[in-house]
């Protein structure tokens, strides 16, 4: 050990130093041990299988990226929005890699955040894990605004009415308050206060439905394929292609949503790193072909301001309602899958930054009928739930990116720092190509990082000042490693 890795119960020699404090690190054996035996006899209950952990995967990705995305991202970089999914998908397979090693090695619920405070240090976990926070908060709410669109398209073609913009649209994009997503919310909340086991048998549904949805659209949408469509091919040049590819990256976050898991799981050392991957070949085969098939249907300046996209493209293409009508059930169904994994995984991240004493530990009681934090979930739920109410969708998609990207990057360190601190430490899996895949990863998620935009940073920095007052305050103090 060295002098900044302390065992929870070591008792302290002296007060230390804010420096000490802001590197001291958790051990891996520290976090398994709590993981197996919890201080409380209150912890997490192992009930998700394989096939479910690839499903969550899924359900926190198909969804955010295809529904919403594409109509965000194909105005900034024309028909070669496919090479910028394709620069998402290496990105996220780099770092789905590391990933893979590091959930293998720390098989615990809060992901990058426990991964940094075993590699990193205390304060840089303290950081990832505000960062995540921020990443599952506002990722749920931009998928909440984005299914009460299809809603509103859905009732359109059934009924011939859509609820009045002033209850149907957060500030900013027409409306006063958006009732839809906020109620999308509320409800996700209390499935997941039923349990875990419940939780991922309804996303896998929801995810084999939303799956045949996109097959459908693919089915029909390559009938009205035309070539011409994609010329020009690239109108805003390299600068589109990665700004858009900065904007759909946040669709990558189920990655990180299946490492939440990792207190729920059977066999965790193996079973975490096969959903990664799993769940990342998936997701990039259903982008690509449906981006391809979405650009070649329509002319790209078609995609500006276009609600319920998918829907639209299909209405075009058969001529017939019924096509357009299904997709939009199917969408608002299955959006529901996404916002039920982000939430899951936001309230598994809390629980453990709150058995840590990062935070108030009523983040980390579980219920013992349920095995859910309870009081966490419905803590998170109502805020996710006021942000979807009023915040623009725009705002919440950038702000996801650089708050994945942050995780990401941090993931990809913190495999190199491991294999340097603890090189005999059970892996159930490697990354290949080490080192040079994890400093790859970085130097993606570097790049996507730089095509954000200003003002993403400046309201992210905002998110980081408060994160630090907290920590200085409140967390240091009532740190377990204290």
């Amino acid at each position: 050990m060295r002098p900044t890795d302390v065992l929870p119960g070591q008792p302290p020699l002296a007060r230390p130093r804010l420096r000490h404090q802001l590197l001291r690190r958790k051990p891996p054996e520290a976090f398994l041990a709590e993981a197996e035996a919890p201080a409380d006899g209150g912890g997490l209950r192992r009930t998700v299988g394989a096939f479910q952990l690839t499903m969550i995967g899924i359900g926190a990705t198909v969804g955010t990226g295809i529904f919403f995305a594409l109509n965000a991202a194909v105005p900034e970089a024309g028909p070669a929005v496919l090479l910028s999914f394709v620069i998402g998908a290496v990105a996220a397979a780099l770092t789905a890699l590391c990933y893979a090693e590091l959930a293998s090695a720390v098989p615990v619920s809060g992901s990058s955040y426990s991964y940094a405070y075993a590699t990193l240090g205390e304060f840089a976990a303290y950081a990832v894990g505000w960062c995540l926070l921020l990443e599952y908060a506002v990722s749920g709410a931009a998928i909440a605004v984005s299914w009460g669109q299809y809603l509103n398209d859905l009732t359109q073609r059934v009924f011939g009415v859509q609820m009045p913009a002033a209850i149907s649209a957060p500030p900013g994009d027409g409306g006063i308050l958006n009732v839809p997503g906020a109620v999308l919310v509320v409800l996700c909340g209390l499935l997941l206060v039923r349990g875990a086991k419940e939780s991922a048998l309804v996303n896998t549904v929801m995810v084999l439905l939303k799956l045949a949805v996109l097959a459908l659209f693919v089915t029909l949408g390559v009938t009205g394929f035309d070539p011409a469509h994609l010329h020009p091919f690239a109108p805003m040049g390299m600068a589109g292609i990665g700004a858009a590819a900065s904007t759909v990256f946040f669709s990558f976050i189920g990655l990180d949503a299946v490492s939440t898991a990792g207190e729920e799981v059977r066999n965790p050392r193996r079973t975490l790193p096969l959903a990664i991957i799993c769940a990342l070949l998936a997701v990039t085969t259903v982008y690509v072909l449906v981006a391809l098939v979405g650009v070649g249907a329509q002319p790209w300046t078609a995609f500006a301001g276009q609600e319920a996209g998918l829907s639209a493209i299909l209405a075009k293409v058969t001529g017939a309602g019924w096509p357009g009508v299904l997709l939009s059930a199917g969408a608002v169904l299955s959006i529901v899958s996404v916002t039920l994994v982000v939430l899951y995984g936001q309230t598994r991240i809390l629980y453990s930054m709150g058995r840590d004493g990062m935070l108030p530990a009523v983040f980390h009681r579980v219920d013992p009928r349920t095995g859910t934090p309870v009081l966490g979930t419905v803590l998170v739920s109502g805020f996710v739930a006021v942000l979807a109410a009023v915040f623009p969708l725009d705002v919440l998609a950038d702000l996801t990116s650089l708050g994945t990207l942050v995780a990401f990057t941090v993931v990809s360190v913190g495999v190199i720092i491991l294999r340097r601190t603890a090189p005999g430490l059970d892996r159930g899996f490697k990354v290949p190509g080490y080192p040079v895949v994890p400093l790859l990863s970085v130097a993606f998620c570097g790049y996507l990082l730089y095509g954000l935009p200003l003002p993403t940073y400046l309201l992210f920095a905002g998110w980081l000042a408060v994160a630090l007052a907290v920590y200085l305050c409140y967390s240091r103090h009532r740190s377990r490693l204290q």
